[in-house]
Order: structure tokens, then C-alpha cells, then sequence
């Protein structure tokens, strides 16, 4: 039995043109893309180097690993007007934007009991004291 792949169905010209139209913001960002890609892989490497990177150092990691795909995905959909690159770019930023969505919520859930165990430890010193 033969494995099949799943294929595109060739563009139209126009199609093409969409895609290379739509995409060229990101096309013209891709250099950014890159270099925040490495710089992230580069943080996940030096976190290693630390006692609590060791558990988390995988997250920056995995997030430079998608910029820099999607930075080579939108290169190839914008020079040849690919439909499948675009959309696997825009996906790959998506879990980017949810991964940092995510930790923007862990982190303001930190700082939030943070202030509260702070508080109470202010107030019950107080009384304390008093």
C-alpha cells in the first residue's frame, strides 16, 4: 500500500499575487524574526546554566525555534506565493502569541498572590507591634 502526501491544488495567478501581497509585512519583518529566534534559543541556553532555567529553559527554546520557522515560511510564501507557507507561518505565530499569552497570565496571577501574601504579612506584623 502507498503512503500518498496531501497536495495543494495548483494557484491561480491571483492567488498568488494574494498571498505575496498579504504576506509582505512579515516578509519585510523576517529579519526581526530571525534574530529574535536566535536570540530566544540563545536565553534558553544560558538558563540551563541555573538551578530554575533548567525546568523552564525549554520555553524559550521552543519559542525561537518557531520564529525562526515562520520567518522561513513566510520567505518562501512571499517569493513563491505559497498558500500552505502563509498559513503554516501565521500558525507557528499564533502559538507564539499564545505561549506569551499564557505566561503573561501566570505571571500576573504571581504578582497578584504575591501582593496579597505581602499584604497580609505587613497587616499581621502590624497588629503585632501594636
Amino acid at each position: 500500500m502507498e503512503e500518498t502526501t496531501p497536495t495543494t491544488p495548483p494557484q491561480s495567478g491571483g492567488d498568488v499575487q494574494l498571498i505575496r501581497e498579504i504576506s509582505t509585512p512579515l516578509f519585510t519583518a523576517k529579519g526581526w524574526l530571525k534574530l529574535l529566534g536566535v536570540l530566544m534559543i540563545i536565553e534558553g541556553a544560558l538558563m540551563v546554566l541555573t538551578i530554575v532555567g533548567i525546568i523552564i529553559c525549554w520555553l524559550p527554546i521552543w519559542i525561537g525555534v518557531l520564529l525562526l520557522r515562520s520567518a522561513g515560511s513566510i520567505e518562501v510564501a512571499q517569493l513563491s506565493g505559497d498558500k500552505v507557507q502563509f498559513v503554516e507561518a501565521m500558525r507557528r505565530l499564533k502559538t507564539v502569541f499564545t505561549i506569551y499569552g499564557v505566561l503573561a497570565l501566570l505571571a500576573l496571577i504571581a504578582m497578584v498572590v504575591a501582593m496579597l501574601v505581602g499584604g497580609m504579612g505587613v497587616f499581621t506584623s502590624a497588629l503585632m507591634n501594636s
